[in-house]
């Protein structure tokens, strides 16, 4: 509090030290970059959204906040360098920390932030529905659906993959869709509760699945 009395000057620095980094990763040739944001995620969960408000924020206005931060923060990027932010919800020893569907933070997080797309959890039921896709704007972000857990190593069928991007595809065009795993098979060195051996298996899906919506 001492050093940073006015949140907006801290928002200044942090963004002005991740302009700088992404620069530094554009002239070593990087030309795709991902942010991991728990923020918005977590403002997803109306536990979470409580919390917020006993802190005297206000979480509807949260995300826009977040959004203009984000894009401070990538502003100047090098014209050839791609970023998308993946919403997490937790990852460590397959648990999750954040519940709730996508509507509360949907409307201003697509329209808002001047990233190239989206990494969304999709992977169980309480991530919601697709229905917050509707707010995407046509033509100009990805939307990369998480549908394929990492949670645990069953493996998901080609069939219910196929007709949940069927779904998703009632609100954004398929053409600004993508396939991935949920989140990343380890965030930590615990990992999660997935050997290697699903964790290929897993890939090969999201391989074939892909080939054979997308060619």
């Amino acid at each position: 509090k001492g050093t940073y009395p006015e949140m907006a000057n801290f928002f200044a620095d942090l963004s002005r030290l991740y302009r700088e980094e992404l620069a530094d990763l554009g002239a070593a040739g990087c030309n795709y970059v991902q942010f991991d944001d728990t923020n918005l995620a977590y403002l997803c969960d109306p536990k979470m959204r409580e919390n917020a408000r006993t802190l005297g924020e206000d979480p509807d206005e949260l995300p826009e906040m977040y959004a203009a931060l984000i894009n401070q923060s990538i502003e100047g990027r090098p014209e050839n360098m791609a970023v998308c932010i993946h919403l997490c919800r937790g990852n460590a020893k397959s648990q999750w920390f954040a519940a709730g569907g996508y509507e509360p933070v949907a409307d201003k997080l697509f329209n808002l932030t001047d990233v190239d797309g989206f990494f969304l959890e999709y992977d169980d039921d309480r991530s919601g529905g697709f229905e917050p896709l509707r707010f995407v704007p046509k033509g100009s972000k990805m939307i990369v659906l998480g549908l394929v857990t990492t949670k645990q190593g069953s493996l998901e069928s080609k069939d219910e993959l196929k007709q949940r991007i069927e779904e998703a595809s009632r609100y954004v065009d398929i053409d600004q869709l993508a396939l991935s795993p949920q989140c990343g098979f380890s965030s930590n060195a615990v990992g999660n509760l997935v050997s290697v051996d699903d964790q290929r298996a897993k890939f090969d899906l999201i391989r074939e699945v892909a080939e054979e919506v997308w060619g």
